[in-house]
């Protein structure tokens, strides 16, 4: 049976406020990496926004600015892309596997 215009409107609104309220939860959330053994950590939010860095006073002893660059850049990207990884499984679940844009 077909829904209705109206019905199917009330859905997507339901479905909508459903995404906000998600949203606004996976913000809060902290996701850590690690790179060079844990001579760096950092930290990411829900929107993959850089919350935290920590360097291990071993990491700045050969002042390699390059090696530390490289670490950096590393543990960032893993720590978004377990954040962006934890926001599309929390829509697939939300939508039913239906892909929205993010």
């Amino acid at each position: 049976m077909m829904k209705s215009f109206g019905d199917m409107m009330k859905q997507a609104q339901k479905v909508q406020k459903q995404m906000g309220e998600l949203q606004e939860k996976l913000a809060e959330e902290r996701f850590e990496a690690t790179s060079g053994g844990g001579l760096v950590k950092v930290v990411v939010d829900g929107k993959q926004m850089l919350r935290e860095v920590k360097l291990s006073p071993d990491v700045l002893k050969d002042n390699d600015v390059t090696l530390i660059e490289d670490l950096l850049i590393t543990a960032i990207g893993e720590a978004q892309r377990a954040s962006s990884e934890k926001m599309a499984e929390a829509y697939a679940k939300l939508t039913g596997g239906f892909k929205l844009p993010i």
